[in-house]
């Protein structure tokens, strides 16, 4: 195991910031703490605490990202507990459009999902990763990775479903 130095870390950081960024996205609602999460993930590998396998940065960073992400939507939740809301903040009917609205149904279904299979849907579907990517960037053995998928997508599709016949 060996500690990352600054000119890894700068190759890493451009083969990967933008594919974390998004994962982190899908996670977060915007894209301001998405990138923090990321770059959080970054400095994290660089302070050296942690011993990294050579050849498992690119798995590192993106768990990293996901921890990262699930513990600032804890936070937000700690806080939306103790911090109500302002009345009359909505946003306008022209932000987003369609379009936005679809993405947003989208979300809201992606994150009523269990962890685990949001995390697999998400990997596989918005990063394009591989089974084995998966597996070991959640260490999890490759056949979760199939069965997590196979129950996201049914459940995703039975609440899209569901949402469409209430409308």
């Amino acid at each position: 195991m060996t500690q990352v130095n600054d000119v890894e870390l700068s190759v890493l950081y451009e083969a990967h910031y933008r594919g974390l960024v998004k994962l982190a996205s899908m996670y977060v609602d915007d894209v301001e703490t998405a990138e923090e999460v990321t770059q959080d993930a970054f400095v994290k590998m660089l302070s050296g605490r942690y011993r990294i396998e050579p050849g498992r940065e690119a798995p590192y960073l993106r768990s990293a990202v996901l921890n990262g992400a699930r513990s600032m939507l804890r936070k937000r939740r700690v806080r939306r507990l103790h911090d109500p809301e302002p009345p009359g903040t909505a946003p306008s009917a022209e932000v987003g459009g369609i379009q936005g609205a679809e993405t947003q149904r989208m979300l809201v279904a992606m994150r009523s999902l269990p962890e685990k299979q949001a995390a697999v849907l998400i990997l596989r579907y918005y990063l394009d990763l591989s089974e084995a990517e998966i597996a070991d960037t959640l260490g999890i053995a490759r056949g979760s990775v199939k069965s997590h998928a196979h129950r996201g997508l049914a459940k995703l599709s039975n609440l899209l479903e569901e949402e469409r016949t209430n409308d």
